[in-house]
This record gives structure tokens, sequence and C-alpha cells, in this order.
């Protein structure tokens, strides 16, 4: 089994950058795929990016487009999301999640498909 967490999230100003990270503990990181979620207050837990378990796919939410960027390390079994042009409706609370992927490059934006998730880490933009 594969254990989650997540470090990273703070406080930043609008425009601003931050950089979160995905840490794995536990074997066959490397063939699960991986999403990163987030969850304001008050609203449902929504889908911002996913990235393949051989990195080769990724997908993001429209309203992330352009401005945040997921990659994955094998070598250290992380998988970051750099989000640049911050705003405030990006504050929330984000979530690692991940799952046993049916092949290379499947990707899900389906919150139900993950099977193993992080604690979360908040991210904070002030406007």
């Amino acid at each position: 089994q594969v254990q989650l967490v997540e470090s990273g999230g703070g406080l930043v100003q609008s425009g601003g950058s931050l950089r979160v990270s995905c840490a794995a503990s536990g074997h066959s990181f490397s063939t699960y795929v991986v999403a990163w979620f987030r969850q304001a207050p008050g609203k449902e837990r929504e889908f911002v990016a996913s990235v393949s378990s051989n990195g080769a796919v990724t997908d993001y939410v429209a309203s992330v487009k352009g401005r945040f960027g997921i990659s994955r390390d094998g070598a250290k079994n992380t998988v970051d999301l750099q989000m640049n042009n911050l705003k405030p409706e990006d504050t929330a609370v984000y979530y690692c999640a991940a799952r046993r992927a049916p092949s290379p490059g499947y990707t899900s934006f389906f919150l139900s498909t993950y099977t193993n998730w992080g604690q979360g880490t908040q991210v904070t933009v002030s406007s």
C-alpha cells in the first residue's frame, strides 16, 4: 500500500507562485497514476491535475491550464504541482491522490477512482 504526504503549502499574494509536493512511501509507486485535487471552504473537492504512471500524459482542469504544471520524479517517488500566477480563487486545501494504473498512459479526473489519499496541504492566495 502507498502512503502519501503533501508539503509546500502556504500563503502567497495574488500573481505569485507556489510549489506543492507529494511524497510517496511504499512499493511500486511508479505504477500509480497520481492526481491533485483541491477543496475550498464550503465547496466540493475538485480535480486539478493528473499525471500518468509513465509521466507521459498529463491532464488539467480548464481553470488552471497554462498556470499549473504537474510532474513526477521516479527516483524520489514524488509528484509536484507547480502553481504560477496564483489567484484568490485557487485558495483551498490541496490533496494528493493515487491509484494503481491499468495502463502506463492512464489518467483520470474522477475523485472516486483514487484509492490512496494524503492529508492535504493548505494553499492561501491573498488579493
